[in-house]
């Protein structure tokens, strides 16, 4: 609703004036697509008129027609259908003399009331504080200053208390750094206050032990697996915080060669803290990377929630040592059949040892290392059949 605001009430007595002018309303607060009208009053010590004034907004002159002489010493300025102020600061209108001198200034505060905020969500790490985050709303931008205040309770006792470190995990965050309870539920929300109005979010009901996140794995090692080409063992130690607490863990590894920026992720590898990349390319750097889960602390049925992934691990895969374009007659007729039957299983095996498949792995272990060893002795057969 487009509302009009005349707040000049009457002129000061002249007299009284310590100022060179004085504005009235002064620092006003309107909702966007307002109109207002200001009057600058001067002091008559001053012995200036009110056609020697003029007015600007943000450094902007305004155009004569909005004027209007109240008296001899009073000028006033309309302005009508008002934006949103260029800064939560407040825009600038000011009253000068003719020869371009401040008189008098006032902030405008122009805006929209703050809207509930949405999306609240928190974690704590290692079950020892809580941080929360949300957002700021539908529409997000008011054009002033709003404040935002998390607040807390145990659900079912005790008295609301209110964050005090804010922007620890960015903007509309909240850090809680210690005294929480364990195994009782909390109310948590978020007020979002300016200078035309309060708005309050939904309630978020957790408990500590549902949001536990922790730090990475540690320990991350990545190492060849003998002779074979194409894959890479990834070792790795739980995280060291929660050693003490009783509860499971999942984790996950994601992978990417030197040159590329894309990453592959690796959801298998459930509890265990080894894991062996297979079908990789030979003579390749890998960089490899662990995050952890630790869900079902003390008994909770909640998914829990991811760590950070840790410092990426590099290794690289040994070179392919075939020789391409040998022909071997001899050992080539009596192989021939047999490297036609397996190629379509182990064509198989191969793209089901994806992951951490161990019975996959082992069966494509064993064809590796006899195929290798079938190239080897080929290789050194050869020279000889040449002197």
């Amino acid at each position: 609703m487009i509302t009009f605001l005349f707040l000049w009430l009457g002129l000061p007595r002249v007299e009284s004036l310590t100022y060179p002018a004085v504005i009235s309303p002064q620092d006003p607060t309107l909702v966007i697509g307002s109109s207002l009208i200001a009057a600058c009053s001067v002091n008559s010590d001053l012995h200036l008129k009110a056609e020697d004034l003029y007015w600007t907004l943000n450094g902007r002159r305004l155009p004569p027609e909005s004027y209007k002489v109240l008296n001899g010493t009073t000028l006033s300025v309309a302005l009508a259908n008002l934006n949103g102020s260029r800064q939560q600061s407040g825009d600038n209108l000011v009253c000068h003399s003719r020869d371009g001198s401040i008189l008098a200034g006032s902030c405008l505060y122009v805006g929209l009331p703050p809207e509930k905020p949405v999306n609240i969500t928190c974690w704590s790490k290692n079950m020892k504080d809580l941080t929360c985050k949300w957002a700021p709303g539908t529409e997000g931008e008011t054009y002033l200053h709003t404040n935002y205040t998390l607040k807390y309770k145990l659900r079912w006792y005790g008295r609301d208390n209110t964050c005090q470190e804010y922007r620890t995990a960015g903007q509309y965050s909240c850090h809680i750094p210690k005294d929480l309870a364990l195994f009782t539920p909390y109310e948590i929300w978020v007020e979002a206050s300016n200078r035309l109005g309060v708005a309050v979010s939904e309630v978020v009901m957790l408990d500590i032990l549902d949001v536990v996140t922790t730090d990475p794995p540690a320990d991350v090692t990545v190492s060849r697996v003998g002779d074979l080409e194409d894959q890479l063992s990834v070792r790795w130690s739980s995280p060291p915080a929660l050693k003490d607490f009783l509860f499971q863990a999942k984790y996950q590894i994601q992978y990417r060669v030197e040159d590329s920026s894309e990453w592959k992720v690796v959801d298998d590898v459930g509890n265990q803290t080894s894991c062996r990349l297979a079908g990789l390319r030979p003579g390749t750097v890998y960089f490899v990377q662990v995050r952890c889960n630790p869900f079902g602390i003390y008994g909770s049925k909640k998914a829990g929630i991811w760590s950070d992934w840790s410092n990426p691990t590099a290794a690289s895969t040994p070179r392919s040592d075939r020789l391409l374009g040998v022909c071997d007659p001899k050992s080539g007729e009596h192989n021939a059949t047999l490297r036609r039957e397996l190629k379509q299983f182990f064509g198989w095996v191969k793209k089901h040892a994806y992951g951490c498949s161990n019975l996959s792995i082992k069966l494509y272990d064993q064809w590796r290392v006899w195929l290798q060893k079938s190239h080897k002795t080929r290789n050194q057969v050869l020279p000889g059949d040449k002197l």
